[in-house]
Parts: C-alpha cells; sequence; structure tokens
C-alpha cells in the first residue's frame, strides 16, 4: 500500500490555495478580512471550543449578488496544557437568496448516536432510503418540513457521500467533513460537490 499524503498546512497551503483560487476565478483572502467568523456564530462547528481562526477564504459572488460561496479551513482547539488538541476542517459555505431551507442539522450516525435514538433523541428517517437513515443523523425544529426540505436527490446524494456533516438554516448552508482539512487537489471537487449541494436545495425550496 502506498503512504497516505500528508495534507499541506501552514504558508505552503496558503500559497496552493491561493493559486487554486485564481485558477477557479474565485477571489482569495488568507485571513478573515470579510468578518466571516462573527457570521458564522449561529452554526453548531462554529460553537466549539476556543481560539477559534477562518483563514484560507476562497470565495465566488455571482453577477447578480444573488449567490455568494466561500470555502475556507477553519481551526478551534479543545482542551487545555497536554491536553490541548487543535481540530481543522475544509468548509464550504453559501449564502444565497434562491435558498429557503428549515433549520437542519445533519452528520454522520454513531453507536452513541444510536442509543440516544433508543432513548428518545430525535433523528428523522426515510424508510425508502435505509441507507441514508444507517449512515446519518438528522434533526431539525420542524420535522415537516426537514423531510420537504430533505428530497430524493438531497437523499440520494448522500446515500453516495458518506461521512459530510450538513448545516442549513433560511438562505444559508453549511457543509464539511468534521475534522478533515480538504487535499488542495480536491478542492476544485469539493467546491462542484457545494454547488450541486445547493442547487437541489433550491429544487427543494420551490
Amino acid at each position: 500500500m502506498g503512504r497516505k499524503r500528508k495534507i499541506l498546512i501552514g504558508k505552503r497551503r496558503t500559497q496552493v490555495l491561493r493559486n487554486m483560487a485564481y485558477r477557479m476565478g474565485m477571489d482569495f483572502s488568507e485571513e478573515d478580512d470579510w468578518g466571516l467568523l462573527e457570521y458564522m456564530r449561529d452554526f453548531k462547528l462554529f460553537r466549539k471550543g476556543r481560539k477559534k481562526k477562518i483563514t484560507n477564504i476562497m470565495r465566488n459572488v455571482d453577477e447578480w449578488m444573488e449567490v455568494d460561496i466561500r470555502i475556507f479551513d477553519y481551526a478551534y482547539q479543545r482542551g487545555k496544557n497536554d491536553q490541548k488538541k487543535t481540530f481543522r476542517q475544509t468548509v464550504f459555505f453559501v449564502k444565497s437568496k434562491k435558498l429557503g431551507i428549515p433549520e437542519l442539522f445533519m452528520k454522520p450516525e454513531t453507536f452513541f448516536n444510536m442509543i440516544g435514538t433508543y432513548l428518545g433523541m430525535q433523528d428523522i428517517d426515510f424508510e425508502r432510503y435505509p441507507q441514508f437513515s444507517k449512515q446519518y443523523l438528522l434533526q431539525g425544529d420542524d420535522e415537516e418540513l426537514v423531510r420537504e426540505a430533505m428530497s430524493d436527490e438531497v437523499l440520494q446524494f448522500f446515500t453516495v457521500e458518506k461521512n459530510w456533516t450538513l448545516e442549513g438554516v433560511n438562505y444559508f448552508l453549511v457543509f464539511y467533513r468534521n475534522n478533515r482539512l480538504m487535499d488542495p487537489r480536491r478542492i476544485n471537487r469539493f467546491y462542484k460537490k457545494g454547488l450541486k449541494l445547493h442547487d437541489m436545495f433550491v429544487k427543494s425550496s420551490f
């Protein structure tokens, strides 16, 4: 078996992502010059830990200013002293006037989630998509609206696509793999997945 390729971090990663943004026709900012972190505080991911930092922001806004897409690295710390650990992930975020998503949260289902569900914790399942329901924990304030938003197309997408976390509310959608920094070579593919997901939710919004 070949060795697992080490994911770039630091200045080298920033330079590679800057070049990637240029090739993809996106704006780039090494630091959070747009004040994005303050904007994201209502999402579960951004309520975790301390020393929170957004870097390497790639941005694309359509000409009508209706769809604003960001891809960025997000890091935070947990623990103290010798137990201190930094968690990093690459995030796809879109603010879109075309969206109308109910508040929802989806993450990979774990054994502890299954125990929690047995004890009464919410987990919205779909009989026609048992594999999706096995793979993911899905929650939301209004179950009926969440079921409407999770169209057949979305459910099929996540039946194939495993280990993603998704947060959505109204005009906003966040999509990432928890504690997974994206290889720069996969950023364009990640961007296309996020666009596809946006378009699927737009269809289910109307």
